[in-house]
């Protein structure tokens, strides 16, 4: 399974974001997928997943602003981010879990005050 992320970049506080990732491979072993973020010298935290069954889960950090969402035709997962916040600054990486863990190359997300 292979992981690529797009759509980050440089933003003000307030403004919002849209992440792409977009998956290839063996697709069938995957149940969930989610975003994570690690921030300079911070560990890496969940910040939101999608089961195969469309349940969601949400960081308390995140929740009412960022939405998680897929199209399974075009084998991509999105996060849409709102209501941008300094702290949101990170690189932010697409996962897929199944038989093995899979990671994308991840994706700079700046926001600015």
């Amino acid at each position: 399974v292979q992981l690529v992320e797009s759509g980050g970049g440089l933003v003000q506080a307030g403004g919002s974001l849209r992440l792409s990732c977009a998956a290839s491979g063996s697709l069938f072993s995957i149940n969930v997928m989610g975003w994570y973020r690690q921030a300079t010298g911070k560990q890496r935290e969940l910040v939101t997943l999608i089961t195969s069954g469309g349940s969601t889960n949400y960081a308390d950090s995140v929740k009412g602003r960022f939405t998680i969402s897929r199209d399974n035709a075009e084998s991509t997962l999105y996060l849409q981010m709102n209501s941008l916040k300094p702290e949101d600054t990170a690189v932010y990486y697409c996962n897929a879990q199944g038989t093995f863990d899979y990671w994308g190359q991840g994706t700079q997300v700046t926001v600015s005050s």
